[in-house]
């Protein structure tokens, strides 16, 4: 997630609803571990537990993850012109940003769209039905529209490192293009999540190997540089307020993606129970991030140039990355919206949503939108969702025991889907 200064929020308004938002984040997970910490969750189509977490982790972050923090690293460790980074070293910072804690967000709400939803049926009002669709497809559009702004700084070699060219949004329509075709079918989104992750690891071991192997450094000093991570955890409660604008930004971005990653994780769960969930969605994905940014410290630290070779690398994991979210994200908002490929057909269903894609792209480019709306969006949607359960369906809720009876844990059902 890389922005610029005219798109981070303005005033204390924000910050406060985002505070009061991220306070009552943390309060309802910790209700849902005290209330069925050890219920089996089971989805409507679910998944191998591994491939579950594939496609977690891949339909839940974009190539930011790949590129962002050597721009970042340098910023954190400013303390000089910004003091507020000096609890923690810039490693800790980093991940602080992408990992552990603010994965909780996606906890709460795969937890709640597979339990919870089917016995409230929140977002099935009409005037809910239509935020939560806007928020999806213009936090869809806003993923295309980063890689857009981003292209120059990830391939210099294409333009002068600052400007949009032709190649970049060719680059981008592609994307998308893959990205609507996979969508078509749901089974799409197990192979480009398990390729991802295969990919993404090998492209770890490969700059590790690198580094600590055939570099100046030893396997001894990775784990000198991943220990630095400690200090995340030591000052973990840092990170649950906005530290700064840049932070705040951050966090609404984070939000704008839980609602919908919540709804799309929420049909592949894979019959764990509630507390293990909680591990596959929080820690798992952090070690992988924890790895990977442990890595690209050294690389930062050391001076240590990145190969033409693993730039290319890095930048088509990344990219890989943005088609298996834009997948997810088209494929939710075409199932709520009835505009699946089976009804309008294959052809109609690609074309259709390229151009909604490519247009609305268009309009954060024109900056027409902003992000930090969406994310705003999503808190009043959370609160909104908790009032309604207050209600109207407190009753419901308080006898849930178990998963919906109709979702069955059958490994097979994800081949029968359309």
């Amino acid at each position: 997630m890389h922005y610029n200064d005219k798109e981070q929020p303005e005033g204390d308004r924000m910050t406060l609803w985002l505070s009061t938002g991220l306070i009552f984040t943390f309060a309802a997970i910790a209700l849902i571990l005290y209330r069925w910490w050890d219920m089996q969750c089971i989805g409507v189509t679910p998944v191998r537990t591994l491939t579950f977490i594939a496609i977690l982790f891949t339909s839940g972050l974009d190539v930011g993850l790949i590129m962002f923090p050597l721009t970042e690293f340098g910023g954190y460790g400013n303390v000089s012109e910004n003091p507020e980074y000096a609890f923690a070293n810039p490693l800790a910072i980093e991940f602080g940003f992408w990992a552990f804690l603010i994965w909780g967000f996606y906890f709460l709400t795969c937890f709640y769209f597979a339990i919870i939803e089917p016995r409230v049926k929140f977002f099935e009002i009409p005037m809910v039905k239509l935020v939560n669709n806007v928020v999806i497809i213009g936090t869809c559009a806003f993923t295309a529209y980063l890689l857009l702004v981003n292209l120059p700084w990830y391939l210099p070699q294409l333009g002068d490192g600052e400007s949009v060219v032709p190649a970049f949004y060719l680059i981008v329509f592609l994307s998308i293009a893959l990205a609507v075709y996979s969508s078509s079918k749901v089974k799409y989104i197990r192979i480009l999540s398990v390729g991802s992750s295969v990919l993404f690891i090998t492209l770890i071991a490969g700059m590790w190997f690198r580094a600590f192997v055939m570099g100046k450094g030893s396997p001894a000093d990775f784990f000198g540089t991943a220990g630095m991570l400690g200090e995340y955890f030591a000052n973990i409660h840092h990170f649950v307020l906005p530290i700064n604008d840049y932070h705040e930004f951050s966090l609404f971005w984070w939000f704008a993606w839980s609602i919908m990653i919540g709804q799309f994780t929420a049909r592949f769960v894979s019959g764990i129970k509630t507390w293990q969930l909680l591990i596959a969605m929080l820690v798992v994905p952090s070690v992988a991030i924890g790895v990977w940014f442990s890595v690209l410290y050294y690389y930062h630290a050391e001076g240590l140039k990145i190969a033409a070779f693993t730039n290319i690398a890095m930048i088509s994991v990344g990219v890989l990355m943005v088609i298996n979210s834009l997948d997810s994200l088209i494929r939710l908002y075409t199932d709520n919206l009835n505009l699946t490929a089976q009804r309008l057909g294959r052809v109609n269903y690609v074309l259709f949503n390229l151009v909604a894609m490519v247009g609305l792209t268009m309009l954060f480019k024109l900056d027409f939108l902003r992000i930090q709306w969406v994310g705003a969006l999503v808190i009043a949607l959370y609160f909104g969702c908790f009032g309604y359960i207050l209600l109207r369906k407190r009753s419901e809720v308080a006898a849930i025991q178990t998963s919906p009876k109709e979702n069955i844990l059958d490994f097979r059902k994800i081949e029968l889907a359309g």
